[in-house]
């Protein structure tokens, strides 16, 4: 991949939009039909689209919690180790008051509704049992069967 369609591919990584990353990577193209066509060309190159798909799964996997972060988070709130800003309006004086922002750690809803999360996630819950397996099936001819 050329300098060039490396930096048309992170132009295009930004908004998506072909006729302006082309026009980015290229100055010297000045029309917008011309930049489309031509970007839309690039986008066809094996190289090109494969280091565009790399680099937005990256974006992607950066931007979104994996299940282990989930189940890290929940308990940390089930322990009562994080905390949260809340809004508490304070009184002093004849009728005055005023709003602050504190930091608390997790109520005892909040930390239940972590450790009932996290249990179902374990199925520490369940009453049912999950069985698997292969049962045999013989079907008989009939032969056996008398009145």
């Amino acid at each position: 991949m050329t300098e060039k369609q490396q930096k048309f591919a992170d132009e295009y990584i930004i908004d998506c939009n072909a006729t302006r990353a082309y026009k980015a990577a290229y100055p010297n193209v000045k029309k917008d039909n011309v930049a489309a066509a031509a970007g839309a060309r690039l986008l066809r190159i094996v190289k090109v689209a494969a280091y565009i798909e790399e680099k937005l799964a990256e974006i992607s996997s950066q931007k979104t919690a994996n299940a282990q972060e989930v189940m890290e988070y929940l308990t940390s709130v089930m322990r009562g180790e994080s905390e949260s800003s809340v809004v508490v309006v304070e009184g002093y004086g004849e009728g005055c008051s005023e709003a602050k922002i504190i930091e608390k750690p997790p109520d005892e809803k909040e930390r239940l509704k972590a450790a009932e999360l996290l249990g179902r996630h374990y199925a520490i819950f369940t009453d049912k049992v999950k069985a698997e397996g292969a049962i045999p099936v013989v079907i008989s001819g009939g032969e056996d069967l008398e009145d």
